[in-house]
């Protein structure tokens, strides 16, 4: 009977498993929309109103201006031939050996501007003709007025390409067998491009003119570019399927032979971004397989899902006639949402359907050709010889319904903000000035809320339902869409609740901000493509469960016989290093070091990966440790050295030499009781980002000071909009105000002094007085979106807004940080910097060696190529930005941006960390939260921190045996360094 409950059981999970993967699942059709239907635009943004696009969309302007059969022909206008250009264009004509008269425009700001004579008043598409000048591993970005105006907002942002492969392929291996990916190497050559932006449309953009005189204008975006040409010519009809089939004279009946090649899709020939990587893939059947080694067997994945970016292959055919395409692909990145490749053969898309064709979401890698909606394989015609096949991430047909989105969202917003005003309850997301106990009759003071917010729920239904129909499948987004609009269906049924029920708003638009950028992800990873012709049969082979069970099993015995930890090949008598960093770090470090480190020194090295500093501190407990750790946190140094495991530097012969390639400031971290016991690698610091869009239209500038910030929160609040602060940054205005946390000798809190009870009152009012939001979810969505215009936030929000937001390209900035204004008129920008480090171990008996690999390591030049070399990997997210601070002028920052972190790089100042310095941050996070959460009054709140704290400080010192009379030199320690703790560029040019 045991068997048979037993049998039963398993017979049910298999049953299960097989429900969840979708079989026996009935398909649940929905009904597909036209994006027409959608409406585009806010409704409720007056022109006036900050937030309201002066622009239309692409796709809205589009749909007023539909285009006219045109007769053929072209209007070329060489680019030398301008009429006008903006002072601080820099452009300089020549002749190329090429392509003959062209200008070059070696800076991304300015505009240049052409006259030309239109024979026929249409709609054209454009052509650039261009050549990338050397600069950093982004596309150029231009902007194009017709008439001294831009026609549609994505004419504010055009890109042009530059091309990229692989420095090398086969991929180098190491020690291990592992393969390492190259460094990217940019492909130099004239290119012609139709400009499309696949974001918004599959096919090319058109653009208006007039008959007669028109003038065209380029205006400066992004990086330095060669220009031939631009060519505007009437827009080419893509045919059909059926008639790019009947305008072949080769009848497609004709029986083929069983021809088929491999196209390895990690071979690529050409890519349009940097950021696209090869991938590493364990599952059978993949090719090649793996074989329990780390093998970049395929190509995309997360790493290509950026509308516009595309991936190239050449091909060759051995005579001419119909092929099939197939592909073998995994697309499980977005739920059950479909994602989009628009198919380019030989430089042209074939037939209509090849425009942003679907790949619905699939669990697993599947193997498909190109085919029509009845799973019958298209046919390719190609002459024999050399061709090429281009896939470009296209989201073009889920457009419509994200802009609606951010429209309705702007429109919502709106209504929060009239309601707020009409009950006074001011801050966005905040219930702070909320009167719960009136009854309010909102529609005496709003007679339209009931529509307002109806056309709202309507807007979001009809997003909803088209992106359902697009998927054939409900998906997160439209789940949380759904949850939104039953939120306000809800506030519907008693809209004088609304004014109590505010906070309602500001989830809806965190929630479904939220999921629009997983609404654009066009994720997509390839194995391998398959051209053949018809008759071919390749039996190319997916896994079932039983090939899964044995592909796991072989792995799992490999692991008995094959070595995975480097420290297995390990050289005795070499300089050991651990590094706590990724693995294309650790590869590309390892070449560097046997291309010039040992080569220079004679010193052999070990590089290994250190998955977290636990095993360094297990690792030191038990005697096996390495010379030198890489990649740590700032504390780690101190905290090692508090303990006699951390070796000091400052007795190093060229110690003072070495130390004036860093912030003094940041230096601070890293002493301790008259030592110096780390370096610094990398470094990363606040700074201020603001929407000049906004600004502009506000008639504000960006605050140089606090009181000026202070001064902006009226009008950002009037219109609906708010500053973001880290809550709990405390460090910034401690330092700014002049207040040290602990007294010189370390062994003492400073935090109840009477500055630093200004400075903590300063740092709470924003919240409490200022109403300044106390939580942001997430800052980077806010200031796309354009609700909170300006905030303090890493520098690395650069990296994202420069990734994930390019609609919003040009339309901001970076500025230092506001200070505070001393009386000599300077503005003090004090703030913490925080960096990863490097440190020698004190049971390292190679501390000459590890001193001189340091000396290597951080040096300008070891600092700058490893920047750039990682850079290559994956762009600009992959950006290195070096604590050497001649380094960082080596990295490809624009040149106004760098002036930026120039500025604020100088004002960095670190926390010295003593016995207990843990506590601190945990202190300071109570007092704020007594003092705007729990209204305990500030002085009260700093006090009973500081008890605490100096609580916690003694029972450490008492601990590492520190006696009364013990004095750790914390502020003495900056006499090490010569250049002057003074803040501000100036001062580390003395």
């Amino acid at each position: 009977m045991r068997k048979i409950i037993s049998w039963c059981f398993i017979l049910f999970l298999i049953l299960m498993l097989w429900i969840s993967k979708g079989h026996f699942k009935e398909e649940q059709l929905f009904p597909e929309y036209q994006a027409n239907s959608i409406h585009l635009g806010a409704v409720l943004a007056e022109p006036s109103d900050p937030k309201a696009q002066p622009l239309p969309v692409y796709a809205d302007w589009l749909r007023g201006n539909q285009a006219e059969e045109m007769k053929p022909g072209k209007i070329m206008i060489q680019a030398v031939d301008y009429s006008a250009i903006s002072h601080d264009s820099q452009i300089q004509a020549r002749n190329d050996e090429q392509k003959g008269n062209v200008i070059d425009w070696t800076s991304s700001e300015g505009w240049i501007e052409w006259t030309v004579e239109v024979p026929q008043e249409g709609l054209y598409a454009l052509t650039v003709e261009y050549f990338p000048l050397k600069g950093s591993y982004a596309s150029i970005a231009r902007g194009i007025q017709i008439n001294e105006r831009y026609p549609y907002q994505e004419a504010e942002r055009i890109i042009l390409e530059r091309l990229w492969k692989d420095g090398q392929y086969p991929y180098e291996r190491n020690g291990l067998g592992n393969e390492i990916r190259p460094v990217q190497t940019e492909i130099s050559k004239w290119s012609t491009l139709q400009v499309v932006d696949y974001a918004v449309s599959s096919e090319p953009l058109l653009w208006p003119l007039k008959k007669g005189k028109n003038t065209i204008r380029m205006t400066g975006g992004r990086e330095p570019v060669v220009l031939a040409s631009l060519i505007f010519a009437a827009p080419q009809r893509i045919p059909s399927y059926a008639d790019y089939v009947a305008a072949n004279s080769t009848p497609v009946e004709l029986p083929g032979s069983s021809w088929y090649t491999v196209i390895e899709a990690e071979q690529y020939a050409a890519k349009s971004a940097i950021g696209i990587q090869t991938q590493s893939l364990a599952e059978p059947y993949i090719s090649p397989d793996p074989k329990g080694r780390l093998v970049y067997n395929t190509i995309g994945g997360e790493r290509w899902q950026q509308a516009g970016d595309w991936i190239e292959w050449a091909f060759t055919v051995p005579s001419s006639g119909w092929y099939v395409i197939d592909m073998k692909y995994l697309q499980a990145y977005n739920g059950k949402a479909a994602v989009y490749r628009t198919v380019l053969l030989d430089g042209k898309v074939p037939f209509r359907e090849l425009l942003h064709y679907a790949l619905p979401a699939q669990a697993d890698m599947t193997i498909k050709p190109f085919m029509d909606d009845l799973g019958q394989p298209y046919l390719f015609w190609l002459e024999e010889g050399d061709h090429q096949l281009r896939l470009i991430a296209d989201s073009a047909l889920i457009a419509p319904a994200v802009q609606s989105l951010r429209d309705a969202l702007t429109d919502l917003s709106v209504v929060e903000r009239e309601i707020r005003l009409i009950s006074g309850n001011y801050g966005s997301g905040s219930g702070s000035n909320l009167d719960t106990g009136r009854n309010w009759q909102l529609k005496t003071y709003d007679p339209h809320i009931e529509t307002k917010l109806s056309d709202v729920i309507e807007r979001l239904r009809t997003v909803r339902d088209y992106a359902n129909g697009l998927n054939q499948h409900v998906t997160d987004p439209t789940t949380a869409i759904s949850a939104a609009m039953n939120n306000l269906e809800e506030l519907l049924e008693n809209v004088n609740d609304i004014p109590n029920q505010i906070k309602v708003f500001a989830d809806i638009q965190t929630s479904i901000n939220t999921w629009l950028k997983p609404m654009e992800s066009q994720a997509l990873l390839l194995d391998f493509l398959v051209v053949r012709e018809r008759e071919a049969e390749p039996e190319l082979e997916l896994p079932g469960l039983w090939d899964r069970i044995s592909y796991g099993t072989h792995n799992f015995v490999r692991t008995f016989f094959q070595q995975y930890d480097l420290k297995d090949l390990n050289e005795d008598e070499a300089l050991t290093i651990w590094v706590q960093r990724g693995r294309d770090y650790v590869d590309l470090l390892q070449k560097m070091i046997e291309a010039d480190f040992t080569p220079r020194t004679g010193i052999q090295v070990n590089v290994n990966l250190m998955p977290s500093t636990n095993v360094l501190m297990l690792g030191n407990a038990a005697g096996d440790q390495p010379d030198i750790a890489l990649g740590i946190g700032m504390e780690t140094p101190v905290d090692y050295a508090m303990r006699g495991a951390a070796a000091d530097l400052s007795v190093q012969p060229g110690f003072e030499q070495i130390v004036q390639r860093f912030s003094p400031g940041v230096m601070r971290s890293y002493a301790y009781d008259g030592g110096i016991y780390g370096l610094p690698e990398t470094q990363s610091f606040a700074v201020m980002f603001y929407r000049t869009d906004v600004f502009e239209r506000l008639g504000l500038h960006p605050p140089d000071t606090w009181d000026e910030m202070l001064d902006l929160m009226p009008t950002l609040q009037e219109n609906g909009m708010e500053l973001y602060y880290p809550a709990k940054e405390f460090i910034m205005p401690f330092y700014q105000e002049g207040v040290e946390f602990y007294t010189e000798d370390g062994m003492r809190t400073n935090i109840d002094s009477e500055a630093a009870q200004t400075a903590f009152r300063r740092w709470t009012d924003l919240f409490s007085i200022y109403n300044v939001p106390k939580e942001v979810p997430a800052f980077f969505n806010h200031f796309r979106f354009g609700d909170i215009p300006i905030g303090i936030a890493d520098y690395n929000t650069y990296i994202q807004l420069s990734v994930a937001a390019p609609e919003i390209s040009g339309k901001w900035k970076m500025a230092p940080l506001p200070g505070r204004l001393k009386e000599d008129g300077t503005v003090v920008r004090w703030s913490a910097q925080s960096t990863t480090a490097a440190m020698v171990m004190e049971k390292s008996e190679r501390k000459d060696e590890a001193w001189k690999f340091l000396e290597w390591w951080t040096s300008r030049d070891t600092q700058a190529s490893y920047a750039n070399d990682i850079e290559s990997f994956a762009g600009i997210e992959y950006r290195w930005n070096s604590a050497n601070l001649e380094a960082l002028q080596d990295v490809p920052w624009p040149e106004e941006d760098m002036r930026v972190l120039t500025e604020q790089a100088s004002w960095g100042r670190n926390m010295p960390y003593v016995p207990g310095y843990y506590f601190l941050g945990r202190e300071m996070d109570f007092a704020w939260n007594n003092t705007v959460l729990s209204v305990m009054p500030p002085n009260e709140a700093l006090r009973k921190a500081a008890i605490s704290l100096q609580r916690e400080m003694t029972r450490k010192q008492k601990e590492f045996g520190f006696g009364p009379d013990t004095n750790l030199n914390i502020t003495r320690s900056e006499e090490k360094f010569s250049k002057s703790l003074k803040g501000g560029v100036a001062a580390n040019e003395q």
